[in-house]
């Protein structure tokens, strides 16, 4: 097997070309899929015959859901490239990704409970799969406040990385919670082995807004990525020449 791409990925230069051409590819598909997803699902998809409107928040917050889980799973393997491989940009990856993966818990935390009130009659309980979404949150808030509060950059890439390592053990209590332990939320809408339990038409649109959030997050992580690229490697001749670029397009 050929590892030369993953070998490049320790090229701050290789990288920052290469984004560039996957940024706006990213960007569109982001913005075509939330605008369809999002006017197929809240317009059109029929209503729940048992929740009725109330369920259409479901187009925003499974798809928060599943991207907060899969962003601090990134963070895990970026952590343990990072410390096996030494790949700086693996580090500017995890701290890059995290504060995108705090606002997609938050967002899913926020939604559920406005979804939870009508539905169980409660803003928040302390249901199992409801605390190990906050415990995720938190956890997110610790690799986030390691990176700002250790001064040696080397030091702080280590112990992110530990913690985001540690912490990958509460992604599978997140999934497999509805079934180790008696709760209100519901089990997974989406199964491999099985059928979806909704009717296609309520399940399409929300499959447009989980491939549209991840595009959005792929994006937004690329844009956030370049930058820190730059602002590390501004003493380099490529960078200068970048930033000389990008300053005279302004001007």
């Amino acid at each position: 097997m050929n590892w030369t791409w993953f070998h490049k990925l320790g090229s701050p230069k290789w990288f920052y070309e290469i984004s560039g051409r996957w940024l706006p590819g990213f960007a569109w598909a982001a913005a075509v899929l939330l605008a369809v997803g999002m006017v197929w699902g809240l317009a059109f998809a029929p209503p729940d015959y048992q929740q009725g409107n109330s369920f259409r928040i479901i187009y925003i917050h499974v798809p928060a859901a599943l991207l907060a889980q899969s962003i601090y799973l990134m963070l895990a393997v970026a952590g343990v490239v990072g410390l096996v491989w030494k790949m700086k940009l693996a580090d500017v990856a995890l701290r890059q990704a995290a504060p995108i993966g705090a606002w997609m818990t938050f967002v899913a935390l926020l939604t559920g409970a406005i979804w939870g009130k009508p539905t169980w009659g409660a803003w928040w309980v302390w249901d199992a799969r409801l605390t190990s979404m906050l415990i995720l949150l938190f956890l997110y808030f610790g690799v986030i406040a390691l990176g700002q509060a250790i001064g040696n950059r080397d030091s702080s890439a280590k112990a992110c990385a530990v913690l985001a390592i540690v912490g990958v053990i509460n992604i599978p209590i997140i999934k497999y919670s509805v079934e180790w332990w008696n709760t209100l939320h519901q089990p997974a809408t989406f199964k491999i082995t099985e059928k979806p339990a909704m009717p296609v038409e309520m399940w399409l649109p929300l499959l447009v807004m989980v491939l549209g959030f991840y595009c959005f997050f792929a994006a937004v992580l690329l844009t956030r990525m370049r930058l820190e690229v730059l602002r590390r490697e501004a003493r380099s001749s490529w960078a200068k020449a970048e930033i000389r670029v990008r300053v005279e397009g302004i001007r």
